[in-house]
């Protein structure tokens, strides 16, 4: 324990402390924080905030430290801590920024030593040795790399500053190898990202050398061209004493030109001994014998009294203590803004969390979940039919990308992902639908009904590269005729050839389509809970319920609430999936089956006999019948039915004449053969054809049309399962614990703004003018 003049014991790590400093510092060193009510008032809101609120980025001064590895910055970090104290941080230095909190703390005996948890957040206490032995481990552990994750640390005690500083890596100018020189690129990297945030006041430490080789304070010139926000701390003047004299003496101060008037230098000597052994004074009484020798050899000198005043660590602290004074008080307006921003969103976050309370009360939570179910099916059909500004959103590209991902994750087999084997991989199918098809929507972020309409155009051209997968063969036919070229007609023969060879490629393209659109409904699932969302205040709110904003904050806000909604919606778009695939794979059977009834109930054209379109037989009146301006009479109708139905059967005319020409005596089956692969090949084209231009008519109405008229009766019909009433208890036990401390944060930012408004009109009490 070291004794001073006054009846006052400062020790550190030599003794205690009961409110005193050594003589020469005390009024310059305590007096940082410590002996100024703003200082206090700040403080104190600060520490309350940070603490119990765990709200770490406030509007609050805070000082970057830079500098060169051994230029002295963790003596000057002592010198403003009152204490020395060492991070090792292993044979790399430290590559993450360490965020030093000082709090003065006048009636402490002690001081005391702080690190935040990584995980939890929280302060934890420790002795100074556990402190350094963590604060190194969390460098070791990076190894050759470096995070922009801080560490933070907290000393109390009665001698520091109440400040925060943080202490970035050290600039290394060598390297020995590739290694070292990467690590040196990213610390530079690092540090340069705090020295651009211009709340940052830069404190440059530098060895007092020739102005012109401050490489540290070049980068801050770069960064802070007017040094608005840069202190340069020139260390190690002792090493100099020698080489100044009463005539260079001015100009080296001044740095022979090479620094602006403008910039705030130093010059000082910071407590130092031989390494490896234990100081051979208290810490503080070091800090007053560098001072007092600083002040003294350059007044030797003949320094003016002018650069006299940016000699010694006494005069920093002494600018230090104005320094933070006047950034205090500039912070004084913002710090009662932040706080009264952060009481709107707490009064807001206190009232969703009272209000998910009652919504979760077990007599009501099943009509809440399914409340919230009903309006978010009703939302769909908004969302469906097209909404302004509206996320999250995605090109075609993307959707196909993420929907392949999706797929391929799960291990998906039963359909097929490309439209055709000529196709390599998706980015060819990618690149012919936006450079050959040229879908004009291709590159539009969408979302809802024009995501739909777009989904639709890319599934009838994937249909439509269908093709029949093997060619049919001279065996083929035989066979399917049968023994007895009597046996069976060659319409059989036909039907048989397309049951078996063209059914199947049709059927996995099909299942194509039916997954696309399940897949698109589920994307929706994020975009109705934003529309939801965001119509509260704005012009538009009244338009819809005005529950959606209710129900969208406690789908948000209550994972269970969530959880249950979007599973019945996921229920509901495999149903319809299941369905949809079914409905169609039956159309497709029949259609196989008997394909002549297929095409001729729904051809309204003729054939001209080599299978191409024939005109209507009413198309020359076609463009006179448009611009008719009255409905047709009662003798165009009777004039127009016959011809329709003789349209109808013009599909079925030409494929008849077809299959009569083809030979059946035996020793014809060459040209056979021919005339059945050709008409297998037509006739499944024109069931293709007829097939992708209802592609649309059959996604309405086997998918999207039963699936959003049918969710609002799934999501009123939701039951909680045991396990799903449990864990609305476990929420509703949380949530309580959770209305309390928000009603603590409430009371807290209550205090801090009542001190701060309390202490403002103090001082317009006195005339005295804070910068509020």
């Amino acid at each position: 324990q070291v004794q001073f003049s006054s009846d006052r014991v400062w020790s550190g790590p030599w003794g205690h402390c009961r409110g005193g400093l050594p003589r020469l510092l005390s009024a310059a060193m305590s007096g940082v924080g410590s002996k100024t009510e703003l200082l206090n008032v700040l403080g104190d809101v600060k520490a309350r905030v940070q603490d119990k609120l765990g709200v770490v980025n406030f509007p609050m001064p805070q000082f970057i430290l830079i500098g060169k590895q051994s230029v002295g910055k963790s003596r000057l970090i002592e010198a403003l801590a009152g204490e020395t104290f060492n991070f090792i941080s292993g044979s790399l230095g430290s590559r993450r920024p360490t965020v030093l909190e000082f709090r003065n703390v006048a009636a402490a005996r002690s001081s005391r030593w702080y690190v935040r948890d990584q995980k939890s957040q929280q302060w934890e206490e420790h002795p100074i040795e556990r402190v350094m032995k963590l604060v190194g481990q969390l460098h070791e552990d990076l190894g050759e790399s470096v995070s922009a994750e801080p560490i933070y640390v907290r000393i109390e005690s009665c001698g520091c500053v109440d400040m925060q500083i943080v202490d970035l890596p050290g600039f290394r100018d060598f390297a020995m190898d590739a290694s070292k020189q990467h690590l040196a690129r990213q610390i530079e990297d690092l540090d340069m990202t705090f020295m651009r945030d211009k709340r940052n006041v830069m404190l440059c430490v530098e060895q007092a050398a020739d102005a012109a080789t401050m490489s540290s304070l070049q980068k801050c010139r770069t960064l802070d061209p007017r040094f608005e926000r840069t202190i340069l701390v020139r260390n190690k003047l002792d090493k100099f004493y020698n080489d100044l004299t009463s005539e260079n003496v001015g100009r080296w101060v001044d740095g022979f030109g090479d620094l602006p008037d403008n910039l705030v230098r130093f010059a000082l000597t910071l407590p130092y001994w031989k390494e490896g052994t234990m100081p051979p004074k208290p810490f503080r009484e070091l800090a007053e014998d560098m001072n007092a020798e600083d002040v003294k050899q350059m007044s030797m000198r003949g320094l003016s009294q002018k650069y006299m005043q940016t000699v010694g660590f006494k005069n920093f602290v002494s600018f230090m203590e104005k320094k933070i004074e006047r950034m205090f008080v500039e912070s004084i307006g913002p710090v009662l803004t932040s706080l009264k921003e952060l009481r709107v969103k707490a009064e807001k976050d206190a009232k969703a969390l009272s209000m998910e309370f009652s919504d979760t009360d077990p007599h009501r939570i099943l009509s809440t979940t399914r409340d919230c179910g009903v309006s978010f099916a009703m939302a769909l059909t908004h969302v469906m039919e097209g909404v302004l500004d509206l996320k999250p959103t995605m090109t075609l590209e993307e959707e196909l990308k993420e929907f392949h991902a999706y797929h391929q994750a799960i291990g998906s087999t039963h359909f097929s992902f490309l439209p055709s084997d000529d196709f390599t991989s998706l980015n060819d199918y990618v690149e012919y639908l936006r450079n050959d098809i040229q879908l004009a929507t291709f590159d539009v972020e969408l979302n809802g009904g024009a995501q739909f309409r777009r989904l639709m155009s890319e599934v009838e051209i994937f249909l439509r590269f269908s093709e029949i997968a093997v060619e049919t063969k001279k065996r083929d036919v035989i066979q399917a005729r049968g023994v007895s070229m009597g046996n069976l007609t060659w319409r059989d023969v036909v039907v048989k050839l397309l049951s078996n060879e063209a059914h199947m490629p049709l059927s996995r393209r099909v299942q194509y389509v039916g997954e696309r659109i399940k897949w698109f409904f589920i994307q929706q699932k994020e975009a109705v809970v934003e529309f939801m969302d965001q119509l509260k205040g704005t012009p538009s709110a009244n338009m819809y319920s005005p529950l959606y904003p209710k129900h969208a904050k406690l789908i948000k806000q209550n994972e269970m609430i969530k959880h249950l909604l979007f599973q019945t919606y996921d229920k509901a778009c495999q149903r319809q999936l299941l369905q949809f695939v079914e409905l169609f794979d039956n159309m497709l059977t029949s259609t196989f089956s008997n394909p002549w009834v297929f095409l001729k109930g729904s051809n309204t054209q003729g054939e001209k006999e080599d299978g191409s379109a024939a005109q209507a037989a009413d198309g020359g009146n076609a463009k006179q019948a448009v611009d008719a301006p009255s409905l047709r009479s009662f003798d165009d109708t009777k004039e127009r039915i016959p011809k329709e139905i003789q349209g109808r059967s013009g599909i079925e005319a030409v494929l008849s004449r077809w299959l009569t020409e083809i030979p059946t005596d035996s020793s014809q089956i060459d040209e056979a053969v021919d005339k059945v692969q050709m008409l297998v090949l037509k006739t499944y084209s024109f069931i293709r054809s007829q097939v992708c231009d209802q592609v649309e008519l059959f996604a309405e109405s086997f998918f999207k049309l039963p699936m959003m008229r049918r969710l609002e009766e799934d999501m009123a019909q939701i039951e909680l399962t045991d396990d799903d009433n449990a864990n609305y208890q476990a929420r509703r036990d949380r949530l309580t614990d959770d209305i309390e401390r928000a009603q603590d944060g409430l009371v807290e930012i209550d205090g801090c703004i009542n001190r701060i408004q309390s202490f403002k009109l103090k001082c317009e009490a006195r005339g005295v003018l804070v910068g509020l």
